[in-house]
């Protein structure tokens, strides 16, 4: 292996990657974190108006050929074109970051206590959260192993998909003014990716494809006085994180300075799992 600095690592000049979910509050910075370190950025998401705005907004203010691609992740078809233009479009795949997760835009079904928890909105979150991620990972992997450039596939989870959330936190809390929860679907479906990835990583460790986990904590977005200072009785470092603080993640687990590194999960969440 050739000799590099560990900032020369970092680079992803000329790399194409691909971010599902990438209109999203993470994804957008996960998005501009890998433009601004030279890739060219693929971003994936479900409108096409909205992609495609996102992308020219990232080629304008990072200098890098970025497109926006319309994506269900829940259709094989949808998923199987998106692949077969991107390595159209460039000729290589190197870096997949499956973000896209659902709270079903019917949040009372959502949010519903256990007991009355319907098994058609159980089924519609685990279609993306976890199908999803099964079906881009599949095509991109086997896209990565044709090219024989190997590459990093990234799937976000969640740290209650490593442990379970305390249910005193939710005590009078709410989000944007209504009263939340983390629904057992949610953990269920994030404990998922990280099996899901853990496989994977050995399934295509031979085609030099990494598969690896990166699991945010909690979020500062709209959650009220009550639920932060719950939370955060949790956590050691005494905060929530800010969205940009996972990019740093991200960046490692898609370059060179992670080549050692594949079947494992980064957990960043201010300690809040140390516990």
């Amino acid at each position: 292996m050739t000799e590099r600095s560990s900032l020369a690592r970092f680079d992803l000049t000329g790399r194409v990657a691909l971010v599902t979910g990438a209109t999203g509050i993470l994804g957008r910075h996960f998005c501009a974190g890998l433009a601004g370190a030279g890739a060219h950025v693929v971003v994936a998401d479900l409108s096409q108006s909205e992609t495609a705005s996102f992308a020219a907004e990232l080629e304008r203010s990072h200098g890098q050929s970025c497109i926006g691609i319309a994506c269900d992740v829940t259709d094989d078809a949808s998923v199987r074109d998106m692949i077969d233009r991107v390595v159209a479009r460039y000729a290589r795949l190197d870096i997949v970051h499956s973000n896209a997760a659902t709270k079903t835009k019917d949040l009372e079904k959502f949010f519903a206590p256990l007991e009355r928890y319907a098994i058609e909105t159980w089924r519609e979150i685990m279609a993306v959260n976890l199908d999803g991620m099964f079906l881009v990972a599949r095509a991109a992997g086997s896209a990565m192993a044709s090219l024989k450039t190997g590459g990093s596939i990234i799937m976000t989870a969640s740290v209650y998909g490593v442990v379970a959330p305390d249910q005193r936190i939710y005590e009078g809390s709410n989000y944007l003014g209504r009263a939340i929860n983390t629904p057992a679907v949610y953990s269920a479906s994030k404990a998922g990716v990280v099996g899901l990835a853990k496989y994977l990583s050995t399934y295509w460790a031979a085609d030099r494809i990494r598969v690896n986990v990166l699991t945010p904590g909690g979020v500062e977005s709209g959650q009220n006085e009550v639920f932060r200072n719950r939370y955060l009785a949790r956590v050691p470092l005494a905060r929530m994180g800010e969205a940009d603080e996972m990019v740093g993640a991200l960046l490692y687990l898609a370059s060179d300075a992670s080549s050692y590194v594949t079947g494992q999960n980064i957990v960043v969440d201010g300690g809040l799992t140390a516990w």
